[in-house]
């Protein structure tokens, strides 16, 4: 017998604290990381699985037997529940979760028109200043969250598929522009995942982003003993792209060079200058096939000043 409501959630994490707490319906956790690497608009074609497994493939080793283990059976799997009544997608608030978010609805506009769509998604909570997972949320949150779930219209769908298309295109211009004029949008942390998006792109003062600085300053402002230490401090105040530590091993192997050792974490006297603004990484850091979406990272500058993308052309 078919269940009535189909989570789809944003981990396994979720899916299993969601499970402990007695939670009925059928489950599918969404296992990708769609804020990195090349993505198409296409969400569960060959095309779009085919780009996600050579980018993980590339950059994390993910072998073939994982990717289908872990993301395709599961995938699978939701393509063959359609009889429930709703669907509650759970999500929260950072950039991570929104890209993924963003697909998924892109995918149920597909392949699930006319379902009855719903969202719970965590962050503020009453009395604290830190915005919260939903892991961290105590029983009674998490049921009040549930309880105070956010229907989407046909319209928040359109416009959660129409941002999907723009951060898949290979500019990322008109997603500057229109992303904050939607007031009366669901999606209430869409905005400010979407600006910390656009500050992957590199600054044109050193040719770093906001996070790649970030690394460089908590590196430097800290005596870290080893690079676990740097990550943990990463994670503890990282604030919108809710990146885990694969992401930051990642992030500070492409770093290497403005560094001089690891252990204990010191910064070189390039890293340094960077650091200061004296000197421009941009050229060494410039890869051709790194992409945010459908955009080639190297193909735009963030200029700090004006909180504006730069597109950078080429002269032949």
């Amino acid at each position: 017998m078919s269940s009535s409501v189909l989570h789809i959630t944003n981990g396994d994490s979720t899916t299993n604290y969601l499970k402990s707490l007695k939670f009925s319906g059928d489950f599918i956790t969404w296992r990708e990381m769609l804020c990195e690497g090349k993505t198409t608009t296409d969400v569960g074609s060959e095309t779009f699985w085919k780009n996600r497994f050579d980018f993980l493939k590339s950059s994390y080793k993910i072998t073939k037997k994982t990717f289908i283990d872990y993301t395709l059976k599961e995938y699978r799997n939701l393509c063959n529940k359609k009889e429930s009544k709703e669907i509650v997608l759970w999500f929260e608030y950072d950039l991570f979760c929104q890209i993924n978010m963003l697909a998924v609805i892109s995918w149920l506009k597909t392949y699930r028109k006319g379902y009855h769509i719903s969202l719970v998604c965590s962050g503020k909570v009453k009395g604290s200043k830190k915005l919260k997972a939903l892991t961290e949320l105590t029983e009674n949150q998490i049921n009040q969250h549930y309880k105070n779930r956010i229907d989407l219209t046909q319209d928040d769908i359109e416009y959660a598929d129409y941002i999907w298309q723009l951060y898949c295109s290979d500019s990322p211009l008109r997603l500057e522009t229109v992303y904050k004029f939607n007031p009366m949008s669901p999606f209430t942390y869409l905005a400010s995942a979407i600006e910390a998006h656009l500050q992957r792109f590199p600054s044109i003062k050193n040719g770093l982003n906001k996070i790649e600085n970030t690394i460089l300053e908590t590196a430097n402002s800290h005596k870290f003993s080893s690079k676990e230490q740097l990550i943990s401090q990463l994670l503890k105040n990282q604030t919108t792209y809710g990146f885990g530590d694969l992401q930051y091993v990642h992030k500070i192997t492409k770093l290497d060079k403005l560094f001089t050792s690891f252990n204990p974490i010191t910064l070189s006297k390039k890293g340094k200058d960077v650091l200061e603004n004296k000197l421009n990484f941009y050229s060494e850091l410039r890869d051709e096939n790194t992409f945010f979406g459908g955009t080639r990272k190297y193909s735009y500058l963030f200029n700090d000043q004006s909180n504006k993308l730069l597109q950078i052309t080429y002269l032949k």
